[in-house]
C-alpha cells in the first residue's frame, strides 16, 4: 500500500505529530510518498521507514497510489486539487490549521486514520468541482476548483458591474466589489462568510454570492449545477481578479468568462463516525448554548 503524503510546512512544536504518522504507516508496511518541498524540511530531523519515494508534482501520483494525506489546514487541502486532478485518489485531510472544516481530523486521530486506510473502513464522500472556461488561457491546466470561482474588483478600483447569466438567459447584474460561485463543499467558506447558504455536499447546485453589493436587495441564490454560468464584466478599471479556491489571477475586463460544473470529482476520506451534521456542529458551534 503507498500512501502520499502532502503538505506546505509546519510548526515545530507540531512535529512529533508527523513523526508519529510516518511511524504509524511504517508499523502497518504502508510506504510514504512524501512532497519532496516538504521532506527537504524535515530530513534533517526526521526518522523515516526504510522504503519511501518522493513527488515534485502531480505527473509523480499514479494509480499505485491508494490516498493522499494533506497535513495543514484547509487551505493546504484545497492545494491537492491541483495534485490529485482526476487520478481518482482520495484525500484525507488532517488539521494542523486553525478551523480545519475540510481538513476535518484532528491529530489526535492520527492512529485510527491510518487504522482505516489499512482496513479499507473509511468512508469516500464525492465532492463536485467548478471549472472556468475562457477566451483565453487562465490558471495552466488546472481551471477547477473545489470550493469556489470569484471575481473580485483591484483592490482600489471601484466597485464593477457583473452581468450574469444562466445558460444564455440574462439573471441580474450585480453592482458589488465581487461575486462568488460556490460548490456545496465552498458554501461553507467563503460564500458563508459573505451570508450565502450553507448546503449539503451532495445537492448537486452552485451558489451565487455578491460580495458587498451596492443593492441591499440582491441576495444569494442557489442554482443547479448543470447550468452554465457566464460573465460580462464593466468597470472603470481595466481589469479584475479571477479567483479559483486560493489562486488567482489579473484578467482584462474583455475576457469572456463561464463556469461549469467539472467532469469528474474529488474524493475526500472520512472516518465511519464523522459526518457533515457533526463537522457543522463541532466546527460552526451549531446548538452550543454560549449564554453561560
Amino acid at each position: 500500500m503507498k500512501v502520499a503524503i502532502y503538505s506546505r510546512a509546519l510548526d515545530y512544536d507540531q512535529q512529533g505529530e508527523v513523526q508519529q504518522l510516518l511511524n504509524e504507516l511504517a508499523n502497518e508496511k504502508v510506504e510514504p510518498v512524501i512532497y519532496q518541498p516538504f521532506f527537504e524540511k524535515l530530513k534533517s530531523t526526521f526518522r523515516f521507514p526504510d522504503k519511501f519515494s518522493l513527488f515534485t508534482n502531480s505527473g509523480d501520483l499514479d494509480e499505485s497510489i491508494d490516498c493522499l494525506i494533506s497535513l495543514g489546514g484547509d487551505g493546504t487541502l484545497l492545494d491537492t486539487v491541483t495534485l490529485v486532478r482526476d487520478k481518482n485518489i482520495p484525500v484525507l485531510g488532517i488539521n494542523f490549521g486553525r478551523l480545519g472544516f475540510l481538513a476535518s481530523l484532528g491529530k489526535d486521530e492520527i492512529p485510527s486514520a491510518v487504522q482505516s486506510l489499512v482496513k479499507q473502513t473509511m468512508i469516500i464522500d464525492k465532492r463536485s468541482l467548478i471549472h472556468l472556461d475562457a477566451n483565453k488561457s487562465l490558471f495552466g491546466d488546472v481551471p477547477y476548483g473545489l470550493n469556489e470561482f470569484a471575481i473580485h474588483k483591484t483592490d482600489t478600483s471601484p466597485m464593477i458591474k457583473i452581468h450574469t447569466y444562466l445558460n444564455g438567459e440574462f439573471l441580474n447584474t450585480y453592482w458589488a466589489d465581487g461575486l462568488i460561485v460556490a460548490t456545496p463543499t465552498g458554501s461553507t467558506g467563503y460564500s458563508l462568510s459573505c451570508s450565502g447558504p450553507v448546503v449539503f455536499p451532495d445537492s448537486g447546485s452552485f451558489v451565487i454570492t455578491p460580495v458587498a453589493p451596492h443593492n441591499l436587495n440582491v441576495r444569494p441564490i442557489v442554482v443547479p449545477d448543470n447550468n452554465i454560468i457566464s460573465f460580462e464584466v464593466e468597470g472603470r478599471a481595466d481589469h479584475f481578479i479571477c479567483a479559483l479556491d486560493s489562486r488567482r489571477e489579473l484578467v482584462d475586463k474583455k475576457v469572456q468568462l463561464a463556469v461549469r460544473k467539472e467532469a469528474f470529482n474529488i474524493g475526500l476520506v472520512r472516518l465511519n463516525e464523522n459526518n457533515f451534521l457533526q463537522t457543522l456542529r463541532n466546527k460552526l458551534s451549531w446548538g452550543l448554548d454560549t449564554r453561560n
